[in-house]
């Protein structure tokens, strides 16, 4: 057990020296054939493009929205060391791309760093509010961060993302990293980014919250 704390702690603590790591935001151009499929885009971090774009959870989640015959394309806008300013400063190209369905997973390298959490809020919600604009529903992705910075600091960051959707009657998935934090069999070596079976897990964590969301968008597609 102290193993497995120890390094849970390693994996939050070295997540900070991610922020300064770059990666294209946008993969290339999708094939012809599903050049037309409505689109679900996920705005991330590393924890979006890890263990790689083709092994990531955006990547299983392709997969199985065409298992399901549900012709979707997911466009994977995960960047190593995103903090909730970077998505935000590059949600512009994101939204070029007039996704149907966002999935707003940020914020752990913000929580790491202790940027305030009135600062977190409000960048969470300009992303949140300026999707919608777009004609995109949101998906939000809950995420935890250590005390490091004080419990009174983990606890206000935790109720951001159950408070914005409230506010905004989102789907929340709890913990984008539910089952798959401090275990060593769903990391990589450094404890810092999911393997393949972890990005397995936290797609199956996701689906159940996105499956409703592009069902009904199919259905409304299809009138």
């Amino acid at each position: 057990m102290l193993h497995r704390t120890a390094g849970a702690l390693a994996l939050l603590t070295s997540l900070v020296s991610t922020a300064a790591c770059g990666a294209d935001a946008l993969p290339t151009a999708p094939s012809t054939s599903r050049a037309s499929s409505p689109i679900v885009a996920v705005l991330g971090d590393s924890l979006s493009v890890s263990p790689s774009r083709e092994a990531s959870f955006p990547a299983v989640l392709q997969r199985r929205l065409e298992a399901e015959g549900l012709k979707w394309r997911v466009v994977n806008a995960g960047r190593y060391g995103d903090t909730t300013a970077q998505g935000l400063a590059r949600l512009d190209d994101v939204l070029r791309e007039r996704p149907a369905v966002l999935i707003l997973a940020l914020g752990a390298n913000d929580g790491l760093n202790g940027v305030p959490v009135a600062i977190v809020r409000r960048q969470l919600d300009e992303i949140i509010r300026t999707s919608r604009s777009h004609g995109a529903r949101v998906l939000l992705c809950g995420m935890e961060t250590p005390p490091f910075h004080g419990w009174d600091y983990s606890l206000a960051f935790h109720a951001i993302y159950p408070d914005l959707a409230a506010f905004y009657d989102l789907p929340l998935v709890p913990f984008l990293l539910a089952g798959v934090f401090g275990d060593f069999d769903l990391n990589q070596p450094d404890m810092i980014h999911p393997n393949a079976a972890g990005a397995q897990r936290i797609a199956d964590t996701v689906w159940p919250f996105l499956e409703p969301m592009v069902r009904v968008e199919s259905l409304t597609a299809a009138r």
